[in-house]
């Protein structure tokens, strides 16, 4: 089996982007991975997911397309002091799916939704502690006020961040990353579809950019230099190739 992924690092970051520009780039780039053979598509990315999954859906109807949300229903699920905190870029926050989450699944519970724009811009650096992101977090956690026990990442980007975040909170606040039901969401798709996947040792990530390639190497190898939990990884050649 085939693994690959695209990294839109020419457009990075999503979440200071329009909709719009945000839909049409995520329409090109799973129009790309569906005619270079995938069987099934993951939107890794809230924003993206916020603003384009119910089209890509629509117009790729044959080919499951598993999306990105903030855990914020188990977040509201395992409060006990009835206030979470959402930590997402300003796309993501402004978005409609984020919305209905929250009015669907809030209820009585005292939602507090943070913007952190130019967070991930550090976590696509290699920053995943230092003072600059502390500062950062510290800032969000000061600003969602007390009582919060229960802190729902909703970007990719931060669930490297959650080490750090986590020695910030301590104990009695939990830090929830979607990385966990995504997977299981996947498995899931990829059994109804009868799509086989490989048991043994990880299969190599072909990996791809639509900015420098090698800007994107050294990005990875930053973040695995920062302990950073990542597959095996063949780079592409990187640039456009027509998904602008």
């Amino acid at each position: 089996m085939l693994f690959r992924s695209i990294a839109d690092t020419a457009c990075f970051p999503y979440g200071e982007r329009s909709a719009a520009e945000v839909e049409a780039r995520s329409h090109a780039l799973t129009a790309r991975l569906i005619a270079e053979g995938c069987d099934l598509v993951v939107v890794a990315c809230n924003t993206a997911s916020s603003a384009a999954l119910e089209r890509l859906r629509a117009e790729f109807a044959s080919t499951p397309i598993v999306g990105m949300e903030p855990p914020l229903k188990p977040a509201v699920e395992r409060t006990r002091t009835k206030r979470v905190a959402v930590l997402a870029t300003p796309g993501t926050v402004s978005g409609e799916r984020l919305a209905r989450l929250r009015d669907a699944h809030g209820g009585d519970v005292d939602v507090v939704t943070l913007a952190m724009p130019g967070l991930a811009d550090l976590v696509e650096g290699g920053e995943v502690d230092g003072t600059r992101v502390e500062s950062m977090l510290r800032g969000a956690l000061d600003a969602a006020g007390e009582g919060v026990d229960e802190v729902a990442l909703g970007c990719t980007h931060y669930g490297f961040l959650r080490p750090v975040l986590e020695a910030m909170v301590g104990e009695h606040v939990e830090v929830l990353d979607a990385a966990d039901a995504v997977a299981r969401r996947v498995h899931h798709q990829l059994k109804a579809h009868d799509i086989d996947v490989p048991e043994g040792e990880a299969v190599a990530v072909c990996a791809d950019a639509t900015g420098r390639i090698e800007a994107f190497r050294e990005t990875v190898e930053r973040l695995r230099s920062a302990h950073a939990l990542l597959p095996p990884i063949e780079f592409g050649a990187g640039g456009e190739r027509g998904t602008a």
